[in-house]
Formats: structure tokens, sequence, C-alpha cells
């Protein structure tokens, strides 16, 4: 298992059940779990999700697909000290309409 701290302080798990999950659905994201960690970590901003869970952004000029897209990790904070992923991809773009939690 694989953790990381949030901007809210809570240590957020990548559990080896999650990073099947997210290579079987997400390919080009393998060889990227130090980017997952990072962008929990130090992300551009964290948008609301639709249920509860947060949406870690962060925009890569160089990934394993094409140049500029943003990883994007959703994940959840389940107590005041931790929290869990659910999945990560990478996007073209974010959804404006979000509302945004935290920016810089």
């Amino acid at each position: 298992m694989i953790s990381a701290n949030s901007k809210n302080n809570r240590l957020i798990r990548l559990t080896d059940e999650r990073i099947s999950h997210i290579m079987k659905n997400h390919p080009e994201t393998k060889n990227c779990i130090s980017w997952i960690v990072e962008t929990i970590e130090n992300p551009d901003l964290i948008i609301a999700g639709d249920f509860g869970e947060l949406l870690g952004v962060k925009l890569y000029d160089k990934t394993p697909v094409t140049r500029d897209k943003y990883l994007i990790v959703v994940y959840k904070e389940t107590s005041e000290l931790d929290g869990f992923i659910l999945t990560a991809y990478f996007s073209r773009s974010i959804n404006k309409k979000r509302r945004t939690v935290w920016k810089p």
C-alpha cells in the first residue's frame, strides 16, 4: 500500500486493489504511481466531485500518452485523519462547472 498526504493533511491510501483497478481501466497510467502521489500532495487545484469525493488535478507537460494532459486523481477523505484513492486518469481538460475546493 502506498500513501500520500492531502492538502487537508489527511493520509490518503492507494491500495493494491485500487492500483490494479486504475491500471486495468486506464492503462495509460502505467508507471505513473509517483505522479498519482505527487498529484495528491501537490495538486494545481482540487475540485469537488458529485458524491463527496475530491478530484486532485495537476497538469503534466509530457505524459505517456501525449503532451499537456491533466492527471485527475479521484479520492475520498473519510475522516479527520485519512482517506483513499478511487481512481486516476489523464484528461485534456477540466470540467469548469465543478466547484473549486482548493487553489494555491
